[in-house]
């Protein structure tokens, strides 16, 4: 009963065609691609950064690396005592 029917949205892009013309509706449609995918472009690229930046600024060691150095730390402090 209120809805917009078919025939009604036709006859609204007939008159909006009308008004602008086809190449300055198809010089917006293109503006709004690249808007469209500069956005998607600008969050990737966020989100990229954002994974970067989630860890703390360090190198991680291997496991055995932290042995080896903590076992070398223990002999040092045997040879002090």
């Amino acid at each position: 009963m209120g809805g917009i029917s078919i025939w009604q949205l036709l006859i609204i892009a007939l008159i909006i065609v009308l008004l602008f013309g086809t190449k300055k509706l198809r010089s917006l449609g293109g503006d709004l691609g690249s808007a469209v995918k500069g956005f998607k472009k600008a969050i990737s690229d966020d989100e990229s950064v954002a994974k970067k930046d989630a860890d703390a600024d360090f190198e991680q060691k291997k496991l055995a690396e932290q042995q080896g150095d903590q076992a070398q730390k223990s002999q040092k402090d045997k040879e002090q005592v």
